[in-house]
């Protein structure tokens, strides 16, 4: 097999394929990529084995054929060598059927690389994505909706069926939802309108960032849900990841219908004072204060060995004081998705769910559950 490439349009590529693989075994095939060499197209494969991916670029090709070869090393080549023209040239070896060599040199320059690859031969067969009802949907959006709720997912292992979010059609609404137990994030877009219905069904995180990571600003993107499996496509990429198992929380228990009161602050005030106070918060606990008063909102942190901090801003509010123990992440991170000026906080009492939302109210919002204030 022998073709040349252009090294930048590779190394865009195969950093995409490193994202997808989660083990460094250089003896592993599931470390390798698989490179098929055919009527003057690459198409490059890579997988963990829950998440598929394949692309195809350009290339010159002078013998066609097919291998893997180990990614890592691979992109680490290419990173070495200057930019222009490389040429990828497998030799096999005489007397040694399964050792291949692959030179990887550049076309101008007195510079070569030798490395073995491995038989294409172990490589998984990825499901076939080829006739399944995809729809299309707005790139945007979808990239929105992942933002709102991925973060949110249940890190803990034994409940699976909270380590991925929730994808559901609701009418004409694609609706998102991740929870961990002891927060929610929902989002909801009106974008299927004439879309049949395919199964609800619980995402990996993973693949859903690397959606948010690569699809495009613009234009749609799109989409399937198939037996145990959810596909994306765009431009020349498609992507394939397996479906986590199980039955997700009924999430509509968890939503407040009406909640007695509401603050709500400048989130450029939010955000520097959480910055602050976080230098002292147990890392661990992740606890902080929220005391809410006419007019102020004080945020402090719990008291440690190393000490405390406590910052006042600005809040329109009226009331009763109240004090709300938070988990300071449940705050922060979905705060980096907000972009209103402001931001609203409703709650009951101090140990009832806590909604935190944009301010003029959007399709998303999330719900945090207090923490026991010692």
């Amino acid at each position: 097999m022998r073709f040349t490439f252009d090294k930048d349009t590779m190394i865009k590529e195969i950093s995409i394929a490193q994202e997808i693989i989660s083990t460094k075994n250089m003896g592993s095939i599931l470390s390798n990529i698989l490179i098929i060499a055919q009527e003057n197209k690459l198409t490059i494969k890579a997988t963990d084995i829950k998440v598929n991916f394949e692309t195809q670029v350009p290339v010159q090709i002078t013998e066609e054929g097919t291998t893997t070869v180990y990614c890592d090393k691979f992109m680490g080549i290419l990173n070495s060598l200057p930019s222009g023209e490389i040429e990828f040239n497998q030799e096999k070896k005489e007397n040694e059927e399964q050792s291949i060599n692959v030179i990887i040199k550049p076309v101008d320059k007195k510079i070569k690389f030798q490395m073995k690859s491995m038989s294409q031969e172990k490589f998984p067969e990825f499901y076939s994505a080829e006739n399944v009802p995809y729809f299309e949907v707005s790139s945007k959006d979808i990239k929105e909706m992942i933002a709102q709720t991925s973060f949110a997912v249940s890190e803990d292992e034994t409940r699976y069926f909270m380590n991925g979010v929730f994808f559901e059609k609701k009418g004409d609404n694609l609706n998102m939802v991740a929870t961990d137990g002891r927060r929610l994030s929902f989002v909801s877009k009106s974008i299927l309108a004439g879309i049949s219905e395919f199964p609800s069904a619980i995402v990996h995180p993973k693949i859903l960032n690397i959606i948010l990571k690569h699809a495009p600003e613009e234009g749609n993107i799109f989409v399937a849900v198939v037996d145990k499996m959810i596909f994306f496509k765009f431009g020349n990429y498609k992507f394939g990841a397996a479906l986590l198992e199980g039955q997700f929380p009924n999430y509509e228990r968890v939503i407040p219908e009406h909640q007695a009161f509401n603050f709500q602050v400048y989130k450029a005030d939010l955000v520097d004072a959480l910055k602050r106070v976080a230098l002292m918060v147990d890392k661990k606990a992740g606890r902080i204060f929220f005391n809410i008063s006419d007019g102020v909102l004080k945020i402090t942190s719990s008291q440690s060995d190393m000490g405390s901090a406590d910052e006042e801003i600005p809040c329109q509010y009226q009331g009763d004081s109240y004090t709300i123990a938070l988990n300071f992440r449940y705050i922060e991170e979905p705060l980096r998705g907000i972009n209103s000026e402001k931001i609203a906080f409703e709650f009951t009492e101090e140990m009832k769910a806590v909604t935190m939302r944009p301010e003029p109210a959007e399709d998303y919002f999330h719900i945090i559950m207090p923490m026991q204030k010692e």
